[in-house]
């Protein structure tokens, strides 16, 4: 990741992108399963369904708690803002109106059958755990944005690559 100088009321993002030899069908499979992601990520610890909902739809509701060494732990509820199988599965973070981020996979199918997976996020516009610490270093705000995008796009970088090997066959 190269440095933009971004600061948070920008709305920065970030994406990651993987070559899957296996169909969109199967990735989808994988990338729609939010009990799977807690298994591929080292900050995101548990999620479950809220309510009725048992899988990804819009309107659908989820939780996850997540444990970050200089944020703590945390829990936020997450909102499903589109699921068109298998091509894209986004949530919006605490507030679909405000969010605190918001996350998207999309598949794309190549002409050879294999799918291109690519997860993509944005921070804010709502508050979320950054605001605290960007509140009380406003002259390193452009720093600790940064530091978490990159953060965001190792981390996304490790998640894609465990799904790229999961859909091509392999166990974790």
């Amino acid at each position: 990741m190269e440095w933009t100088g971004a600061r948070y009321a920008d709305t920065p993002t970030v994406e990651v992108r993987r070559r899957i030899e296996a169909p969109p069908g199967r990735v989808w499979e994988l990338v729609s399963d939010i009990g799977l992601m807690p298994r591929l990520s080292a900050e995101l610890q548990s999620v479950r369904w809220l309510g009725e909902a048992t899988g990804p739809a819009v309107g659908a509701r989820f939780v996850g708690r997540s444990r970050h060494d200089a944020f703590g732990s945390w829990e936020t509820t997450s909102h499903v803002i589109e699921c068109t199988a298998p091509r894209v599965f986004a949530w919006a973070v605490s507030d679909v109106a405000h969010p605190s981020a918001v996350w998207r996979f999309t598949l794309d199918e190549q002409d050879d059958g294999a799918t291109e997976l690519t997860q993509w996020m944005q921070l804010g516009p709502g508050r979320s755990g950054l605001s605290p610490a960007i509140d009380r270093m406003p002259e390193k705000e452009q720093k600790i944005v940064f530091v978490r995008l990159r953060e965001f796009e190792h981390s996304m970088g490790a998640t894609l690559d465990a799904l790229k090997a999961l859909a091509e066959g392999a166990e974790l």
